[in-house]
């Protein structure tokens, strides 16, 4: 695929451990790139490898994180870029995925999955509302009862179902992101804002009377939305519209990593019983 001059632009659907290697070969060989989430898997390193990779191609990367074109993240987004939230003070953010037997996968790479590996559908409530970051965060990793989840029986080494990650922000506010494995009940991908002038949660309530237009605009014809909140289409949308109008795609390169590395450093914080530790920061 990579050597077919005829083919502009893939699509990274592979195993996550591979998305970073997979994204730069493709880069490499001259096509735009969208990947699925995380960016990356686990690795600072390849995190620092996939930026320059994109910064250096001078082609299009966008990682395909569904929580940016839920409804409710739209229209926070809408609202802060028109002033109504003002500059956030709070977020939270939830993926909550239980799995007593884990999801089948490649190679078993999703057995024992360390949470805050997989964080971007939960930070996304924060860093997809202005292209912020984190930049500190202190994580309290829960020990699981789950098999898959004990340290002993599987290869990250990781003893964590559920991990809650309080970050500092990049506007000097707060956010605190949860993932979990092993809580069975309500699930989903979620989140909400508090802001000096307005907060968020399902509704919008605040300062500002003139809202924008908080409405997914229409797709092409023929394209429908899809799954996850009907993100989909509009993940492919926003991907080709930004390489035939050569600008920036809305979860670039230093979106996709500001997102994906802060729950890297999460799980390090973790495994070393809640330390505050300095997150690298990415900017495009």
């Amino acid at each position: 695929m990579v050597k077919d001059d005829n083919i502009e632009a893939v699509f990274v659907a592979t195993d996550a451990p591979n998305h970073a290697s997979h994204a730069i070969m493709a880069l490499k060989h001259g096509k735009h790139v969208a990947s699925a989430v995380p960016a990356v898997f686990g690795s600072l390193d390849d995190a620092e490898m996939l930026y320059n990779a994109v910064k250096s191609s001078g082609l299009k990367y966008m990682m395909f994180e569904t929580s940016c074109f839920r409804e409710d993240l739209y229209a926070m987004r809408r609202i802060y870029e028109s002033g109504g939230l003002g500059k956030l003070v709070y977020s939270e953010g939830e993926y909550f995925h239980y799995m007593s037997v884990p999801i089948d996968s490649y190679k078993g790479w999703r057995i024992g999955l360390p949470p805050q590996w997989y964080p971007t559908h939960s930070n996304a409530y924060h860093i997809g509302v202005y292209d912020g970051s984190f930049t500190e965060v202190s994580c309290l990793g829960i020990p699981s009862i789950i098999d898959h989840l004990k340290p002993e029986n599987n290869i990250y080494v990781n003893p964590f179902g559920t991990e809650i990650a309080l970050f500092r922000t990049s506007e000097g506010g707060s956010a605190r992101m949860g993932v979990s494995w092993d809580t069975p009940g309500d699930e989903g991908e979620r989140g909400r804002v508090r802001g000096e002038k307005g907060s968020f949660n399902l509704n919008y309530s605040g300062l500002e009377i003139n809202l924008p237009d908080l409405i997914r605009p229409p797709l092409p014809p023929g394209v429908p939305t899809g799954g996850h909140g009907g993100s989909h289409g509009y993940l492919m949308n926003e991907f080709v519209n930004s390489i035939i109008q050569d600008r920036k795609p809305l979860v670039n390169i230093a979106v996709a990593l500001n997102l994906t590395v802060s729950g890297i450093v999460a799980h390090q914080s973790a495994l070393k019983n809640g330390e505050l530790l300095k997150i690298p920061q990415y900017s495009f």
